[in-house]
């Protein structure tokens, strides 16, 4: 390969995230400098996260330069390097971009710039040991503290944050209700993944299947949904509750503000919490996280799904598979073997 393959992002969205966002093009291989580490990316990682990213306005990250190439997590093969901890072959984790090469460093990016353990399969660090198992595990335990006997409902719980959130409830004592879209996905959550119930949004009553499959109320939910799922588990939550916020997919391509819950007084009424939290802040902590969840996968107490795609024209169209509820489990997709 004599160039580097590209997706720019040539557009800012509104509403839904399209092919027409981005911009195709082929640049020369970068060369690395004194500390610098040239990676060729094998896989991507497609995260909600991204659509955010794409709008010019103030967040956790910077947004993503309009003629830049288009950020995301990705696992990768040395190619060159000019850093002493790294050698090439190596295979690493950083953040690669919609591209082939990328250059990168340890302690530049989101993500710096990483070993992947040796007999860890890359889908794996991608995945339930990656940023959305790490969101998982932090997010629930740290703001939903989940104890013995209580009920954890969580929703978008066939997506790759969801599931793991609640098999680690499961873990934990909790009896655990899942809402996802479809009856493959909630079939997937009970019958694999251990959930104790699991509501299809696509062709049930929420707000009545919360109140049936929760008798007792919802002591922690978990949404990676927002909208009008969160306004229906705000109805049944339990005195103390803890509602940890790691997402809102339901309105990332909204042209328009989505409304507030109607019904927020109910947090005060039961005297519960409410948090956002983001990921990162905790990336100081993954060695912990990883180290437990690498157990219960090895004692077969925790479950993941991949979603592969192939192929780098693809890209565009793997993103919004997302969004389209087309992805069960993770997402990612394969551009390249290793060498």
């Amino acid at each position: 390969m004599n160039t580097n393959r590209q997706w720019l992002l040539s557009k800012r969205p509104q509403g839904i995230v399209g092919k027409d966002n981005f911009e195709y093009t082929e640049t020369p291989i970068p060369a690395p400098e004194e500390g610098q580490v040239l990676v060729r990316n094998l896989f991507l990682s497609f995260d909600p996260t991204q659509r955010g990213w794409m709008e010019d306005r103030e967040s956790y990250l910077p947004p993503v330069g309009l003629g830049d190439p288009m950020r995301a997590g990705s696992i990768g093969q040395v190619a060159d390097s000019m850093h002493p901890d790294f050698a090439k072959g190596d295979i690493v984790q950083t953040t690669g971009g919609w591209q082939d090469f990328t250059l990168s460093s340890p302690n530049v990016g989101p993500m710096g710039l990483t070993k992947v353990p040796e007999g860890i399969p890359p889908e794996m660090m991608l995945s339930v040991l990656g940023v959305t198992g790490l969101t998982a595990y932090f997010g629930l335990l740290d703001l939903g503290e989940p104890k013995e006997g209580e009920t954890v409902l969580v929703s978008g719980a066939a997506g790759a944050t969801g599931s793991v959130a609640g098999q680690i409830a499961k873990l934990k004592g909790c009896r655990v209700v899942g809402i996802a879209g479809g009856p493959e996905k909630c079939k997937w959550l009970v019958e694999e993944a251990g959930f104790d119930d699991a509501i299809d949004y696509k062709s049930e009553d929420v707000n009545a299947r919360i109140g049936e499959t929760c008798p007792n109320k919802v002591d922690v939910f978990f949404d990676n949904v927002g909208g009008d799922i969160l306004e229906a588990a705000l109805n049944h939550i339990n005195l103390k509750a803890r509602v940890v916020l790691c997402g809102g997919i339901s309105g990332y391509n909204a042209t328009a503000p989505i409304p507030g819950p109607s019904n927020i007084m109910n947090l005060v009424i039961m005297r519960a919490r409410m948090e956002g939290f983001i990921v990162i802040d905790y990336m100081p902590r993954a060695g912990e996280a990883i180290a437990d969840m690498m157990g219960w996968i090895q004692a077969g107490q925790l479950k993941y799904q991949v979603d592969m795609q192939e192929g780098f024209d693809n890209i565009p169209d793997t993103l919004n598979r997302l969004f389209t509820g087309k992805n069960i489990g993770k997402q990612l997709l394969k551009i390249a073997d290793p060498s």
